[in-house]
């Protein structure tokens, strides 16, 4: 492998590793090939050579020389590196299932996940069930008898029953035959001797039933049959239509309520709306409802006929004096609305920073990672937290302004420095006993310098995802390092 280290015509290649943002730098000879280039950063960056993409102004590297590349002598060249992992499918890997596995149970944010130990119960292979047979007393072996074991052989055609459609049994002669019984009934008579008749009963033949009475009495019961189904039918139609105004007249006071409820709670937004006002919709309604009060209470003052000129202009200045004082309540509300709305902003974006990252994973779960952009961004939201609580003594006051200070000494700039003499200004009036009133408006204008240093990508890199302006537009002389 041709050595880089010394060459006269050497260059000099600045490797930026994306998305990360990390560089590696080194000095390669123009006569070494793309392949003995990935090489040596292989050895350097621990990077499999296979899973390199190098691009260079905006292009792939693909040519074998670096001699090819319009590379720059005298100043770096950037090149981006970017890390592609291939899976190798070509051979197929054997998987044998273990004992025992690990699993890795994540119950929170805060909790350590626990790792647990699960034992892998393998399914027993299927046997063949016993249908009969001995097990040998001295071998202890198991016997199953053939007979109980072989399914039965398909009997032969020869075997089969013989088909019963034939022409013999289709066109068999039938002859019908009646027979009259002996005796078709039984009387009783005296012969000569004596017999007992008490409580004998004569039965005597009820009257002869003809068959237009049959039919007559079968036309009855079918009507009474047919009047009976009519009314079921009639009963059931009346039912169900029933059923359906009930559930017409639910349905209809069901929505008739939600309207109301709905109502109601437009109402009670309107109100909330009026009362806190929030958003700059909110304002404009709270303008236009006071203009058309002025514009009505002007109009009905002018029409009153009761009253005369001067009175008419004694009660339209009370009527400017009293728009004054609305006014003022209506700007005072914009004020503290921006405030809390200032604050809401500046904790949802803090918190965005400091989020974890998000990551689909193969098997559809979302692995949540800290970045150390993230962990940064974190630890200045917790001291900006600390700056803005409320209500703390002064050793909890002292300790955090302690830590702001030495997490903004590690830059030397014209904001830090003035962040440093307002927490060293303020250490020293609380040594001096002063009041909590009277440091409001100092621990204001620290609070809001502390806010610009972590919304700063030099001092905080996650911050750069929320700028809304490129960096390069922005003058920042307050960020800049001053030179010793």
């Amino acid at each position: 492998m041709a050595e880089a280290g010394s060459s006269a015509d050497g260059i000099e290649i600045k490797f930026v590793i994306m998305p990360e943002g990390f560089s590696h730098s080194r000095r390669f000879a123009l006569r070494l090939t793309l392949v003995e280039l990935k090489a040596q950063i292989e050895e350097d960056l621990r990077i499999p050579a296979a899973s390199m993409k190098l691009s260079f102004k905006g292009q792939e590297m693909r040519s074998a020389l670096l001699s090819d590349y319009d590379f720059s002598m005298g100043e770096p060249n950037t090149v981006e590196l970017q890390i592609v992992y291939v899976e190798d499918h070509s051979t197929p890997s054997t998987y044998v299932m273990p004992d025992v596995i690990s699993v890795e149970v994540q119950f929170g944010a805060d909790i350590p996940p626990k790792l647990i130990q699960v034992p892998i119960v393998r399914a027993m292979p299927k046997t063949k069930p016993f249908l009969g047979g001995y097990r040998s007393r001295k071998t202890h072996l198991e016997y199953h008898h053939a007979s109980s074991q072989t399914d039965r052989p398909p009997r032969p055609a020869s075997d089969m029953e013989s088909s019963k459609f034939h022409r013999e049994t289709q066109t068999a002669v039938l002859q019908t035959r009646s027979q009259q019984a002996v005796r078709e009934a039984g009387t009783q008579m005296p012969r000569g001797h004596l017999l007992e008749e008490e409580g004998d009963a004569i039965l005597y033949p009820l009257p002869y039933f003809s068959s237009e009475e049959l039919a007559v009495l079968r036309l009855e019961k079918a009507i009474d049959l047919q009047r009976y189904t009519r009314g079921w039918f009639a009963r059931t139609t009346a039912t169900n239509l029933r059923r359906g105004l009930a559930a017409a007249a639910a349905a209809a006071a069901a929505e008739a309520e939600r309207q109301r409820m709905e109502a109601e709670e437009r109402h009670k937004i309107e109100i909330q709306r009026r009362m806190h006002p929030h958003t700059h919709e909110d304002f404009e309604i709270l303008y236009n409802e006071l203009e058309a009060w002025r514009l009505h209470e002007t109009a009905r003052i002018k029409a009153a006929e009761e009253m005369n000129e001067v009175e008419k202009a004694e009660a339209l200045q009370q009527l400017l004096l009293k728009e004054q004082k609305l006014l003022q309540t209506i700007d005072r509300l914009r004020q503290q609305a921006d405030s809390e709305n200032r604050d809401k902003r500046i904790r949802s974006t803090l918190q965005l920073m400091s989020a974890p990252k998000r990551w689909q994973m193969s098997d559809g779960e979302v692995a949540q990672v800290h970045t150390p952009f993230t962990t940064r961004a974190k630890e200045l939201m917790e001291l900006y937290n600390g700056l803005r609580l409320p209500m703390l003594t002064i050793d909890e006051r002292l300790d955090v302004l302690l830590h702001v200070k030495w997490t903004v000494k590690e830059f030397d700039c014209n904001l830090t420095r003035d962040i440093v003499e307002l927490i060293d200004r303020e250490a020293d009036m609380l040594n001096r006993g002063r009041s909590e009133s009277s440091l409001t408006g100092l621990r204001k204008r620290l609070a809001n310098l502390f806010l610009q240093f972590i919304e700063t990508p030099e001092f905080n890199p996650e911050s750069a995802r929320f700028q809304k302006v490129p960096q390069e537009l922005i003058l920042r002389p307050n960020v800049r390092p001053i030179p010793a």
